[in-house]
């Protein structure tokens, strides 16, 4: 049994936000029904992460399918039908699933569901307990809310290009997005727990409700400690945080060191993140200078904060003494946080993260229809009781139309 077993959701979401909200609530158990637009002269029809590569999926006879990894990524436990919602009887057909649905998610541009009828009200009207979630640029009120929202303008809009980056002062410095679309992710986790929150709500009382999420009200959510620091104290004093490269505004030292090069002379770094004065005495000890850790200037954080930069040319110049598998395995030893910067091939062969399952191989019952083995990467959630599922693969467009008009519907 998974924990949302028997909850239906009618998913006309697309892209990211919207996805990778409902891929979690299908992993947790949920039926969810992906409604995607059918093949038409001017677009060949579904999602259009479906076409979003390469790389794309390798099918059976070893050449490229029209399925591509970005959508792969986000759309598994799913079963897919198409519909054209812009029809009437697209429309008819989406009310129709609606009346058997408990969640409804959409990201459509403000106004749309409400030209073809499908908006709160319309489909509250049909079902009173429908928990309705919008997923927007910049939700359903405000000057803005007719733009469209993509996550690279949001991480600018929202702030977090401000903040990420080399400093300004060193070379390389300037904006610098996040290397994945963490507006649209964390706007997909938060539409999660609203969604939970809503459906709890739903069963105690009856009544649904519309949920309006915004990719630039969670971009501001984001800013956690730095938007504390801003309205807390910078906004007082017109300090302004701005990009701090790989240290940290409020812990030191916490970044990243470079440390002796390899073998073949290629440079090498390691993270130390350090959190507190235990652990920078213990750190001081590694690294032969115990002095430093009763220091008036760096024995508590908030003065190595203060004298940054003074203790960190310091540091850096103690690091590059040893290197890098020296470093680790004795900062390791002594329980001071540190940690190698891996690249994708080297996350995805860490005999850590194989051990806790999170590249997961869909074959033999599971095999996705085009291809008979796809890894791809697993849910991180971990129940005891109602543990996450993986029982479909990413849905070919259409695939299961007549089974899900039967489930649902009735129609044979």
């Amino acid at each position: 049994m998974n924990a949302l077993d028997g909850i239906r959701i009618l998913d006309l979401s697309r892209v990211l936000a919207g996805p990778w909200c409902t891929q979690t609530l299908a992993d947790l158990g949920a039926d969810v029904v992906k409604v995607e637009r059918p093949p038409g002269a001017n677009h060949p029809g579904g999602d259009d992460t479906r076409g979003w590569g390469p790389p794309f999926l390798k099918g059976r006879d070893g050449t490229d399918t029209a399925e591509a990894a970005y959508y792969l990524g986000a759309n598994r436990n799913k079963r897919s039908v198409t519909c054209d919602i812009a029809t009437p009887e697209g429309q008819a057909l989406v009310r129709e699933l609606a009346t058997k649905a408990d969640v409804f998610v959409e990201n459509y541009k403000v106004g749309d569901m409400a030209r073809y009828g499908l908006d709160f009200d319309s489909l509250h009207a049909l079902n009173p307990k429908l928990v309705y979630c919008s997923i927007t640029g910049f939700g359903q009120t405000g000057p803005y809310k007719d733009r469209a929202g993509y996550d690279y303008a949001i991480q600018g809009m929202g702030g977090l290009m401000s903040v990420t980056g080399e400093r300004d002062d060193l070379p390389g410095g300037g904006p610098q997005k996040v290397g994945v679309a963490v507006a649209d992710l964390f706007t997909g986790l938060y539409a999660t727990v609203a969604i939970q929150a809503a459906l709890r709500h739903a069963e105690r009382t009856g009544e649904g409700q519309h949920i309006d999420m915004a990719l630039l009200d969670t971009q501001v959510a984001m800013l956690a400690n730095l938007g504390a620091n801003y309205l807390v104290r910078g906004r007082e004093e017109g300090k302004v945080p701005g990009r701090a490269g790989n240290a940290h505004v409020n812990i030191v030292p916490y970044q990243v060191f470079e440390v002796a090069p390899d073998a073949q002379g290629q440079p090498q770094h390691i993270i130390l993140a350090v959190g507190n004065d235990g652990q920078f005495a213990k750190f001081c000890e590694v690294a032969g200078q115990p002095e430093l850790a009763t220091d008036g200037r760096f024995a508590r954080n908030q003065n190595r904060v203060r004298h940054r930069a003074v203790l960190v040319p310091l540091l850096e110049a103690i690091f590059k003494t040893r290197g890098k598998a020296d470093w680790l395995s004795a900062l390791e030893a002594a329980k001071v946080p540190c940690g190698p910067i891996n690249s994708l091939a080297e996350v995805f062969a860490d005999p850590h993260v194989l051990a806790r399952g999170m590249v997961h191989r869909w074959e033999g019952e599971q095999a996705h229809p085009l291809a008979d083995q796809v890894d791809l990467v697993a849910s991180p959630i971990r129940l005891s009781a109602t543990p996450v599922r993986s029982q479909r693969p990413p849905p070919l467009l259409g695939e299961h139309q007549a089974e899900v008009l039967a489930d649902w519907l009735g129609h044979r």
